[in-house]
């Protein structure tokens, strides 16, 4: 990989640690060759410490490894993107990231609408919440609903209405994502099974 070390004064390329699987980014480090050289060979991200003016294994004292699964450079070959499974925080504060987030897989608007659901389940606004009213109702009928819209959606997939079907699809998901919470589980747990059956 071409990397170039010398397009600034200090040697020292800028290295944009992601977690891997969640797709977060971590924590920005630097590099200067040989930390780079010592990365790609003990798959363990190694920077250069601008502070201790020397290499500094991220973990070393901590245990807490950013173990590598992929490394890229960018266009200018001035910029790193390291792809790690990490080992406990990555923070030395103790945080998931050095921006004080959590490092919890996000799947776009499906977790937004995740978190409304939570939401208005917590709420227990029935009058104004059809969410908080099917909790109210209990499993059975939640469970009902999904089974009416996977059949609505069944239905619609064998007519050539591209729209209602789409529409009974994104009702069979929302109701599958409010029938996961009623039975206290989230989309991760059922990513995470996807994922042991893929490998």
């Amino acid at each position: 990989m071409n990397i170039d070390f010398n397009k600034n004064s200090n040697n020292l390329v800028p290295a944009i640690i992601q977690d891997a699987t969640t797709k977060n980014v971590l924590m920005l480090g630097y590099m200067n060759e040989e930390a780079y050289l010592k990365t790609v060979k003990t798959n363990k991200v190694t920077f250069f410490s601008r502070t201790k003016n020397r290499l500094w294994t991220k973990g070393e004292e901590s245990g807490h490894f950013l173990n590598v699964v992929n490394l890229k450079n960018d266009c200018d070959n001035d910029t790193l993107l390291i792809q790690v499974n990490p080992v406990g925080p990555t923070c030395h504060t103790g945080s998931d990231t050095c921006w004080n987030e959590l490092n919890t897989q996000n799947f776009g608007f499906l977790s937004t609408l995740e978190n409304v659901i939570t939401s208005r389940k917590n709420n227990g606004d029935t009058a104004h919440s059809y969410v908080a009213s099917l909790f109210e109702k209990g499993i059975n009928k939640i469970a009902q609903k999904v089974g009416e819209e996977a059949v609505e959606t069944i239905i619609e997939a064998k007519d050539n209405n591209k729209e209602l079907f789409l529409n009974e699809s994104a009702d069979l998901l929302f109701h599958f994502l409010i029938l996961l919470q009623a039975k206290g589980f989230l989309l991760t747990d059922i990513v995470k099974i996807l994922e042991e059956r893929h490998t």
